[in-house]
């Protein structure tokens, strides 16, 4: 760890472990049905960004090649992506979501949605609110 002042080190422990006990609390308003969050994770990666190959999803979930084939494998036997040839490299496939995912990724998005909006309205005040939205902003910063 670097040398930091001892208030920032704390502030900044207090904003991981918040964000941890934040993914978890979120993730457990998905309702993925049968899916890990992994699973979950990669069908909404294809949904928000379109068809991908097993390559290009793979790299961007931090997987070998092999194991999202595998994966890919698994959810197309479940009904949850098809493959079309890549007009740019035939040799590949491009592999998108099917409508029954869709609606499962958009559903479990819509859960948390609704839950977050929910505890926002019940927990703090308008002009609390209006704290948050600027703490947003100034966090945006982090990943920026």
């Amino acid at each position: 760890m670097t040398d930091s002042n001892p208030k920032t080190a704390a502030l900044a422990e207090a904003l991981r472990s918040f964000i941890g006990n934040f993914k978890r609390r979120l993730r457990a308003q998905s309702h993925a049905g049968e899916l890990s969050w992994s699973q979950f994770a990669m069908l909404s990666r294809l949904e928000r960004d379109g068809p991908s190959t097993v390559t290009a999803l793979a790299k961007a979930e931090g997987m070998r090649p092999q194991s999202m084939g595998a994966t890919i494998r698994d959810f197309e036997a479940a009904g949850h992506v098809t493959g079309t040839p890549d007009p740019q490299d035939g040799r590949q496939t491009l592999w998108a979501v099917t409508p029954k995912a869709r609606e499962l990724v958009l559903a479990a998005r819509a859960a948390r949605q609704d839950w977050l909006l929910a505890a926002i309205q019940k927990n703090y005040s308008p002009e609390e609110q209006d704290d948050i939205a600027r703490a947003v902003k100034l966090l945006e910063r982090i990943v920026e």
